[in-house]
């Protein structure tokens, strides 16, 4: 990871998008959301590119860190650079 932002060290890398010579690094942040429940968790993406960074809201909120990860997996590439593009503006 280049720069450092709010909530790294709760960062899994998630993959990368490429379009051209474009390139963005995805993370997903996870915290537990104990007012939901037990074992509830949300999370938002992370968009890194150098120095750049661009973040989502939380987008997320699941029983587990698992089904956070296997709703993301839902997103297909096409989807991530909209959520990018939206933030970009």
């Amino acid at each position: 990871m280049s720069a450092p932002f709010p909530g790294q060290e709760r960062v899994k890398h998630m993959g990368e998008l490429k379009r051209g010579d474009e390139r963005w690094e995805v993370f997903m942040e996870m915290q537990p959301d104990a007012e939901v429940g037990p074992g509830a968790v949300r999370g938002r993406l992370h968009f890194l590119s150098g120095e750049r960074h661009r973040s989502t809201t939380w987008v997320f909120l699941e029983w587990s860190e698992r089904d956070v990860q296997e709703r993301f997996g839902e997103f297909s590439a096409v989807e991530l650079w909209h959520f990018l593009e939206t933030l970009e503006g």
